[in-house]
């Protein structure tokens, strides 16, 4: 075992020196803003008693979903199929198997900028045979610009907090020595749903001779936090 040399450099004191005191703080800042999508969940469903029929007819209703929500434009800003399935329902008395029926069904996402049209299109889309529409869920972007004022706001409390001790010292600060994120998030990407819209009825149900009224969407505000820790040495206070 060798002695170390004292001419080996020390590692830094990890809470400054008398001649360099250091200042450790956290900034943090929390926004409310209000929501720029809104994302939707469409279950289109279908049965009959085989597997063609239930597939013609769920192909039937996905397509009149699709197009139903490809006509509001600009204001729907992704489309998404996210899952398909048939399945066989089996018969619970008897001998054997026995399908006694098939059951189909589409998942569909969309996501849209125009809450005024969100309203409509959820009750439009409700209004149809055998399809269901869960939501709204509101949220920011990933690269909304909410996202990095947050995190400014938090770097520059975190400066402002540190003056303000260095000044109950009497004293300066000199410079930064450390700037960790430790996270700044969206501390609700996804709202709650403002209730579950819900339309299932069976094929031959007598329509409505109405249209029903839009819905009266109201968006939920959006919380945004974000967070730093901060180290700084300032000038020697005189205590």
């Amino acid at each position: 075992m060798t002695t170390p040399s004292t001419d080996d450099p020390q590692p830094p004191f990890p809470y400054g020196t008398p001649d360099a005191p250091r200042i450790a703080v956290r900034g943090e800042a929390r926004l409310e803003v209000d929501p720029e999508i809104a994302r939707i969940g469409i279950t289109v469903a279908a049965r009959g008693t085989d597997r063609r029929t239930a597939l013609d007819d769920l192909t039937r209703r996905n397509a009149t979903v699709l197009d139903l929500v490809k006509s509001y434009g600009d204001a729907v800003e992704r489309l998404e199929t996210g899952g398909f399935s048939i399945t066989p329902e089996l018969t619970k008395h008897g001998r054997g198997e026995r399908v006694h029926r098939y059951h189909g069904r589409v998942n569909v996402t969309a996501e849209l900028t125009d809450f005024t049209s969100l309203g409509e299109l959820t009750t439009r889309l409700a209004d149809l045979d055998l399809t269901r529409v869960d939501g709204p869920w509101w949220a920011l972007r990933p690269d909304s610009p909410v996202h990095r004022q947050a995190r400014q706001q938090a770097v520059r409390e975190a400066v402002q907090r540190a003056r303000e001790y260095a000044e109950a010292l009497g004293t300066t600060l000199a410079a930064l020595v450390e700037l960790a994120d430790i996270g700044a998030e969206n501390a609700q990407t996804y709202g709650a749903p403002q209730g579950r819209m819900r339309s299932m009825s069976f094929a031959g149900a007598a329509a409505e001779d109405t249209a029903a009224a839009p819905l009266d969407l109201e968006p939920q505000r959006q919380h945004v936090y974000a967070q730093v820790n901060a180290r700084f040495t300032m000038a020697p206070p005189i205590l």
